[in-house]
């Protein structure tokens, strides 16, 4: 991804890995992830689909135990986080702004 920090880039894979666990845990297939790059300022979208109706849950876990801080954690590291209804279940979503690196000359 162009213009895309290390620090950053490490915040996108982790929302990338939330988001995909809880598609697979709470949701059903077949599972959709879109990844969106717009340019200045930069900004980066992961979109995450399945089949399931089921709204995913801040900092409660339906799998019960030590469960249920993978929305809490997208919560703290994105701009903003939300779901869109589709017809055949509904797609998850988080936004991240990059700062681009400092390039020396």
């Amino acid at each position: 991804m162009h213009d895309v920090g290390d620090d950053e880039l490490d915040d996108i894979l982790l929302i990338v890995t939330e988001l995909v666990s809880n598609a697979i845990d709470h949701g059903t297939s077949p599972y959709v992830l879109r990844l969106f790059q717009s340019g200045a300022p930069c900004h980066v979208r992961v979109e995450v689909d399945d089949t399931s109706t089921d709204l995913p849950v801040l900092g409660t876990s339906r799998l019960r135990g030590d469960r249920g801080r993978g929305m809490v954690i997208v919560n703290q590291l994105c701009k903003d986080w939300g779901v869109m209804p589709g017809p055949e279940g509904k797609t998850v979503w988080a936004e991240i702004t990059c700062e681009p690196q400092y390039r020396s000359s």
